[in-house]
């Protein structure tokens, strides 16, 4: 779709609904959590990473969710996955990303963070983080203590027309 990008504003222009219209709507659906989430090997909706929203055809939506913390499987090559989904852990796509465990002992990242832009049609949509690990050795979680690192963020927001 081509970007529909409002006009140049002049001083004594009558400024209309369309108009209006084509500025961003600004957040439309947000979720924390501060309780950590132990990883299995199965893709699952990570704790609290779950929002709904009524879309409107022809936005785009910019989607973020950041998991403050990763403490990885104490095994060599294992991985620790985080997707951005439709619907549930087994719906569309939409972005992913990893940490790879390079050696035998647990890898303590910092933030992992993933943004999407996409459309959707008119009506209810949910949006879910995910996550996985390839192995489960060592206790791999996503760390979210709000004390050490601060909550995890699912966040929607609507950027403007397509």
């Amino acid at each position: 779709m081509a970007i529909n990008p409002n006009t140049t504003f002049t001083a004594g222009s009558v400024l209309t609904a369309a108009q209006q219209n084509r500025f961003p709507f600004g957040v439309v659906a947000r979720a924390t959590s501060n309780t950590d989430y132990t990883l299995t090997t199965s893709y699952v909706i990570a704790t609290g990473m779950s929002v709904t929203f009524t879309a409107i055809a022809n936005r785009y939506y910019k989607i973020t969710y950041m998991e403050p913390q990763c403490q990885t499987a104490t095994v060599a090559n294992s991985d620790t996955n985080i997707q951005i989904r439709v619907t549930d852990a087994s719906g569309t796509l939409l972005n992913t990303g990893f940490v790879r465990t390079e050696t035998g002992s647990q890898q303590d990242t910092g933030t992992i963070t993933l943004v999407s832009t996409s459309t959707f049609t008119a009506g209810s949509v949910t949006i879910v983080g995910c996550a996985k690990t390839t192995n489960t050795t060592g206790g791999p979680v996503l760390g979210r203590n709000a004390a050490a690192a601060g909550p995890a963020l699912l966040l929607v927001e609507d950027i403007g027309p397509a």
